[in-house]
Formats: C-alpha cells, structure tokens, sequence
C-alpha cells in the first residue's frame, strides 16, 4: 500500500471555502439563529431566553416579520427541519471543520449524505416559500439568502465525487 502524505490547507482552496460555510453554519446559523425556532414557540408573545442572545432573536424576528412567514408561522414541519438542523447539521458542521483541518478522509460519505439532506431540506423550504401558504412576499431575497445551502452542498459533491483520499496524496 503506498504512503500518503496530507495535502496542506492551503494547497486546498476549495477546502478553505467549506470550512468557512461549516464554521459560519455551525456557529452563527445553527446554534444562534435556527435554535430560536425552538426556543420561542410563538414570536408575537415571549420572554427573551438566556439563549440565543436578544440579538439574535431580533435578528430572526426582523427576517421572519419582513421576508419570511413560514420561520414567523413555525408549522410544525419546519420545525421539523430545524430539529434536523441542531441534531443531525450542527454535529455534522463540527465534525467537518476537524476532518478537513486534519486532513480525514472519513468524513466524506457522511458529508454526501448531509449534502443530499441539506439540499432536501432546502427545496422543501423553498417550495413553501415560492408556493406554500407562507408564501415570502420577498422572494427573491429570500432564494438569494437561501442559495448557499444549495450551492456548498453541491461544492461538497463536487469536491468529493472522484477520490477516496480528497485530502492526502501518494508519496512518491
């Protein structure tokens, strides 16, 4: 079996871009702005919680009142896909950000499965959005905010389709 080297961070651009949207979904989408969707069952009455921080859950009432009824709605669908979110996404995110910096090749079947959840998840969201009963009154900003859920995952397959070592190369 011939010996494999680890690819440096920075001979790995593409690598770079991911590991921001992990680091960038991981901490600021969904531990602090998905995770109030749980936290506040009803955003017309609540108590600020301990967490997120009141920031934040300004922040989501502002997008939800002004571009988004379906996050302001909560059926419990979209629950659903936020539940998802902090149970399956958020560990996952974690799990990339050490994978990739270490250079372990294991994370790449489990990241084609959450690519193919995350994009699932998205298209549902976005039929809501476009065609639902909490149709987004501003729906072009709503798939522009949308889009990067669809794109890294495919940034993701791509990246991944061809190798079983997309981080490490033969020594020679």
């Amino acid at each position: 079996m011939p010996q494999r080297e680890l690819i440096p961070l920075k001979e790995r651009p593409l690598d770079l871009v991911l590991l921001i949207f992990f680091y960038l979904n991981a901490i600021f989408i969904t531990y602090m702005f998905d995770i109030e969707q749980l936290v506040i069952a009803d955003p017309h009455n609540f108590e600020y919680p301990w967490w997120p921080p009141k920031f934040m859950v300004d922040l989501v009432h502002w997008w939800g009142f002004t571009f988004d009824p379906a996050l302001i709605a909560r059926p419990p669908w979209f629950k659903a896909t936020i539940w998802i979110d902090q149970l399956y996404f958020g560990p996952f995110y974690f799990m990339a950000i050490y994978a990739f910096h270490k250079g372990k090749e294991w994370i790449r079947i489990p990241g084609i499965v959450w690519a193919s959840m995350l994009m699932t998840n998205v298209i549902i969201i976005l039929f809501e959005e476009v065609w639902g009963e909490y149709a987004s009154p501003q729906l072009g900003m709503v798939l522009f905010a949308n889009a990067s859920w669809i794109i890294f995952p495919l940034i993701f397959i791509f990246r991944m389709r061809n190798t079983n070592h997309p981080f490490t190369r033969e020594i020679n």
